[in-house]
Parts: C-alpha cells; sequence; structure tokens
C-alpha cells in the first residue's frame, strides 16, 4: 500500500476496458451516465462508449464533462459521447437531459452514479446536507427513471436496464455516513420497483462495491481522518480495508466493467439483485 499522502485517483487507459459482444452494443442505441465528470461515473462513461454505444454524460461539472469526451475520443471509441451539463437536483433538467438522449438514438440504458459523501454523526448532521446528499443519490435516481422508462419502453423490443450505484453502505451501516447509508439502502428498493414494473426486458439492478479509489474517496479518506482524530493511513488500513478480504482499493475503471456488463446481454437474469464486489466485506468478519 502506497503512503496515504501519496494517494491520487489512477489515470484511465484503454486496456481498462471490458469490450462484449453484444447486438445492443451499437452508436444507434444510447445510455445516460449521470456524474460522468469524474470518478466511476467518468470511467463508466468512457467504457460504454469504448463497447458502442451513445452516451450522454449528465454532470453539474462541464469542465470534467469535456474531460470524459476528451478520454472516449483518445480511446478510439467505437460509440459517440455527449456531455450535458445537468443539475440533477432539479428535475427539469433531469428531465431535459432524458428528452436529449432519446433524440440520439433508442434510449436503452440508464447508469445513475453521481454520488457524493458527508461524514459526521446523526446528531450533528446538517440537514442542508442531507437534503443535498439524497436528493442527488436517491430522489434524483427516482426521476431519471420516471422519465426514460417510458422511452425504453418505446423502443422496438422495450429491451433496456436502469443501473444504480450501490455500496458496501447499501448491505449494512457503519458510523457518521447516515445519509449515505439512508440513500443507499434506498436504492436497493428503487432497484427492485424498476424490475417490478419492467416486464422481464426492462431490467433494474445494482452495483456494490467497497472501497474506490476516486477523487471522492481521496477527500473522504481525508474527512474520516479528521473526524476519528486518526491518520490517513489508519483510515485506509484500519477503517476501509480492515475488514475486506482483498486488500487494495477498486478502480474506477473495474467498477465500470460491472455497469458494462450489467448492460449487456449475457446479464438477461440480473434484475432487480446487486452486483456485490466488495472483497469480502459483506459476508465474512474477523
Amino acid at each position: 500500500m502506497a503512503d496515504a499522502t501519496d494517494l491520487s485517483a489512477p489515470e484511465l487507459s484503454a486496456d481498462d476496458f471490458l469490450r462484449l459482444d453484444d447486438p445492443y452494443f451499437e452508436p444507434t442505441n444510447v445510455a445516460i451516465v449521470t456524474g460522468a465528470a469524474s470518478g466511476i461515473g467518468q470511467a463508466t462513461a468512457v467504457a460504454l462508449a469504448v463497447n458502442g454505444l451513445t452516451v450522454i454524460g449528465a454532470d453539474i461539472d462541464a469542465e470534467g464533462l469535456a474531460e470524459t469526451g476528451d478520454l472516449a475520443e483518445s480511446f478510439d471509441a467505437d460509440g459517440e459521447y455527449y456531455g450535458v451539463e445537468t443539475d440533477l437536483t432539479d428535475d427539469e433538467d433531469v428531465a431535459a437531459v432524458v428528452a436529449a438522449a432519446a433524440e440520439e438514438g433508442q434510449l436503452r440504458y440508464v447508469a445513475n452514479i453521481a454520488g457524493m459523501q458527508h461524514i459526521a454523526s446523526i446528531a450533528e448532521f446538517p440537514m442542508a446536507k442531507y437534503d443535498l446528499l439524497t436528493d442527488i443519490m436517491l430522489r434524483s435516481p427516482f426521476k431519471m427513471a420516471q422519465e426514460a422508462i417510458p422511452h425504453i419502453e418505446a423502443t422496438n423490443d422495450g429491451v433496456g436496464a436502469i443501473g444504480n450505484m450501490s455500496s458496501v453502505h447499501g448491505h449494512y451501516a457503519t458510523k457518521d455516513k447516515s445519509a449515505y447509508i439512508t440513500a443507499k439502502h434506498g436504492l436497493t428498493g428503487l432497484t427492485r420497483a424498476i424490475a417490478a414494473e419492467g416486464g422481464g426486458t426492462l431490467r433494474g439492478f445494482s452495483v456494490s462495491v467497497g472501497y474506490v479509489l476516486t477523487p471522492l474517496m481521496v477527500n473522504q479518506i481525508e474527512d474520516t481522518a479528521e473526524e476519528r482524530g486518526i491518520s490517513k493511513q489508519e483510515v485506509i488500513e484500519n477503517v476501509m480495508l480492515g475488514q475486506a478480504r482483498t486488500k487494495e482499493m477498486m478502480t474506477p475503471a473495474e467498477v465500470a466493467n460491472l455497469f458494462a456488463f450489467g448492460f449487456s446481454s449475457h446479464a438477461k437474469h440480473l434484475n432487480g439483485a446487486d452486483l456485490l464486489f466488495d472483497g469480502g466485506y459483506t459476508h465474512t468478519y474477523e
């Protein structure tokens, strides 16, 4: 493990991405990826473009969206990529980005990845932060599904999927992350509701991972260290990786590959369920 002071999110490379042979992975079919300006969202947008889909990246960070497009282009992606500056807490913005995506082809896929974190106990948690976090991570995915489902159902065969970024914190709780945990547990319900209403061709699934080395995670390491009064290295080794059996953080590209697989025809029986890649966090203990 590198010294915590040297931590930074890894740079993406063309070799990072799983490439799938799938009849639906072509530019006439469209995927929306939220949080596409950085981290897991950026990696997922690039992964889906590399796999031939037309990708609409939605994020409030216009500069980051442009960077995602540059990455897709540098990897000679078979699909197209368009970044749309979007405030995911604004229902009208969410509706507008879905409408824009539907104009580019048959909208079939949505990856709800945008997220944030705030470290504080329940007693000290600012309600403004709670509202912002749950608006981005729970309300926005619901609204995105509400807007996207009619378009997916209107395709020639109704085949599509909505994938939600969950977490090990959608399976269990730890202290000082109450809003995040609430949102991730709520996404489990939304995922199952999408599956229940999808008729078998429109699927809902979630992806749960442990700790991923993203810019958000680098910030969280610093926040957790301050909150608990320990070093950043202790946060990584004892708090984040202490319970895991796989002693390394995942990369954004590894998570992006799970979304690519989940959207593919290879995962047609993945419906209402969760892809749990957590290094042993959830089902093992000391």
